[in-house]
């Protein structure tokens, strides 16, 4: 493929208009099934209107896929309580011999607090945007420098979907030689529609020193069960790289469906790259005397 084409992706994504036949169908089978049908039948029309629309998203997405380069997608992926919906609103897709790169974009949808939806979903449209950016940037030196191999996988997960509480990770995967692979999440109040942070959920600063020392007890327990499950951590020979002492403040965290505290660490972080990204679920007992309260941690 010529250089050129990689200034054409960037027109074509530009120019690429997003389709509103999924929202059209459901609002067109519901104004329908007003008229025309009893409870239950209607009832039944909002059945066939989310098979239908979501026959629509799987032919959309099938299409746009097919592209040569990159694509601008909008499927729904899980209804929450049929209010609260998490979208694919926009994927950057390039396939160009060894470089290669596929970007989604998450945006979350159905928030009353559209304040905190569109701050949201600002942050992760500036945040693809920049990694779609600096692709590019990487490969036209790559290509300027005797070329090479060059890749980035970035998408979400819903880890948590319950009538209370929305966890959505993003995760970016880079490949250059290695690979490695950050995650971050946010986790979401769907009843008060605010965002909660880890320290949101403590009276005092307490909670970095407890989970820390949780935390280096755990590893400290998984390597003597198991070798090669090794920690860069106080107690474990031949920790090469910076002793894990502490989480941080800002620590990447989500709130599972069984109401625990997750605390979650990057590859490379605080092991080796084989031991990917690590999870540790902290014992809700010795979270329990510094908790503001337990609606979320239980």
């Amino acid at each position: 493929m010529k250089n050129n084409n990689i200034d054409q992706l960037k027109k074509d994504y530009m120019n690429i208009a997003i389709p509103e036949e999924l929202d059209f169908k459901i609002r067109k089978s519901l104004a329908e099934g007003k008229k025309t049908m009893n409870r239950q039948k209607h009832l039944n029309a909002i059945k066939t209107a989310a098979a239908s629309a979501a026959v629509i998203a799987a032919v959309f997405t099938v299409s746009i896929n097919t592209s040569e380069a990159l694509a601008l997608t909008l499927s729904e992926i899980p209804v929450i309580n049929k209010i609260v919906k998490v979208l694919t609103f926009r994927e950057y897709k390039i396939n160009e011999d060894t470089y290669n790169a596929d970007i989604k974009t998450p945006s979350i949808e159905g928030l009353e607090n559209k304040e905190l939806e569109s701050s949201l979903n600002d942050k992760y449209m500036a945040e693809n945007k920049i990694l779609y950016e600096q692709f590019m940037s990487d490969v036209e030196d790559m290509k300027a420098n005797n070329g090479g191999h060059l890749g980035i996988d970035s998408g979400y997960v819903v880890k948590t979907d319950t009538d209370k509480i929305l966890s959505v990770g993003r995760y970016v995967v880079n490949t250059v030689g290695s690979s490695s692979t950050t995650f971050q999440y946010d986790t979401i109040d769907k009843e008060n529609e605010i965002l909660i942070t880890l320290p949101s959920l403590f009276k005092d600063e307490s909670y970095i020193d407890i989970i820390s020392k949780n935390i280096k007890e755990q590893m400290i327990e998984q390597h003597e069960a198991d070798e090669y499950k090794v920690y860069w951590v106080e107690g474990i020979e031949d920790a090469s790289m910076a002793i894990f002492n502490e989480i941080s403040d800002n620590q990447s965290f989500y709130i599972s469906s069984e109401n625990k505290l997750i605390i979650s660490f990057d590859k490379y972080e605080v092991a080796p790259g084989y031991m990917g990204v690590i999870e540790f679920e902290i014992p809700s007992d010795i979270l329990g005397d510094i908790l503001i309260s337990d609606e979320y941690i239980k």
